[in-house]
């Protein structure tokens, strides 16, 4: 019994229907910072890493991506995600996966990014079926007796789910979580969650027949605001479990329910900010290059990421937008954390 399993079963031994909660990969935003702050304020039941390629992992930029893959007790179980249109580089990472100790693997097959889909890789693979399934099966073969699971949408131009699933679910994954929106859609119309129920429905069939990836677990994923949210939806569909993703910017708590002061998020901002530029942003100044980097973790991400926090961080009180206008101007943890103690200490919050 995989881990994924384990957790299923210890969602409803208590004989109530309880989703698993996961938290969602999302580029330059699931960075190791941001998975130590979610670990620490609000954890789900499962975090996944940033979408790391494959082809750069062994074909060129190792260096600068195996920092995104490191991870630390804490935020257990953890599940690595990649993406790679070459089965032979998903199988080679999956190996990676297993020899860095992650508790499960994830294959990207969502992504809407024309860069990753110049690869054959996200999204695309929605357009080649049997290449998506050569990619599992690799993964499968890479990743031994860790689980392999599937992140994807309903369809490249149009809903293909009842043509789409069916070959997934024949690669019998551990789970295949569906963003409810094609491709074509990116998320600029809401979220179907009908489909998430459909997909459950086509699962189940093949349960009921005792057919491949009867024992897959369907996550659902795509506009959920709250853990409450997640639970009226997984109830109404009947999925195993939720993503979430951006309902978690600026709300590390969201897990956890702890509705936070104002002094206590941009207490948060300031430790995040201090995590991101020690483990995340390397210190060109030091005139090290990437060893230095590599000494301390880096990605090499400019500090310029942090910036999008800051905008969800701080809202809804007053001085707010002068607030932002500041942090937006900062270069580095120390100026963020003297605006914030300067603000504070005026007794605006």
């Amino acid at each position: 019994m995989n881990f994924w399993q384990k957790l299923k079963k210890e969602k409803t031994k208590v004989g109530k229907y309880e989703p698993i909660l996961c938290l969602a990969p999302m580029a330059d935003v699931t960075d190791r910072a941001f998975r130590a702050i979610i670990a620490k304020y609000g954890k789900p039941d499962v975090i996944w890493t940033e979408f790391v390629s494959g082809d750069g992992l062994f074909l060129g930029g190792r260096d600068a991506l195996i920092n995104d893959l490191a991870f630390t007790e804490e935020e257990r179980p953890i599940v690595a995600q990649f993406f790679t249109s070459k089965p032979e580089m998903m199988r080679k990472s999956a190996e990676l996966a297993v020899e860095l100790g992650f508790d499960g693997i994830d294959i990207n097959m969502g992504c809407p990014d024309k860069s990753v889909e110049k690869q054959g890789a996200g999204a695309k693979l929605m357009t080649d079926p049997q290449l998506a399934q050569k990619i599992i099966l690799s993964a499968k073969e890479g990743a031994g007796k860790i689980p392999v699971s599937v992140k994807t949408r309903i369809g490249w131009n149009k809903n293909e789910l009842e043509t789409w699933l069916p070959l997934l679910l024949d690669t019998e994954p551990a789970v295949i979580t569906v963003h409810t929106r094609t491709r074509k859609e990116m998320s600029l119309v809401p979220a179907r969650w009908e489909h998430i129920a459909r997909a459950v429905e086509i699962r189940n069939e093949r349960r009921a027949s005792g057919g491949k990836g009867s024992e897959t677990l369907i996550f659902g994923n795509g506009d959920v605001t709250s853990v409450e949210d997640a639970r009226e939806k997984a109830l109404a569909t009947g999925c195993d479990g939720v993503m979430i993703g951006r309902a978690i910017f600026g709300n590390p708590w969201l897990f956890s329910g702890h509705i936070p002061t104002t002094e206590e998020k941009l207490g948060v901002l300031v430790e995040h900010t201090k995590l991101f530029e020690k483990l995340v942003q390397p210190k060109p100044a030091d005139g090290q290059g990437s060893a230095f980097a590599e000494s301390y973790g880096g990605q090499g991400k400019s500090f310029a990421v942090m910036k999008k926090h800051f905008k969800a961080y701080v809202n809804g009180f007053d001085g707010a937008k002068e607030l932002r206008i500041k942090l937006m101007e900062a270069e580095q943890a120390s100026e963020v954390e003297e605006i914030i103690f300067d603000y504070l200490k005026s007794g605006s919050k």
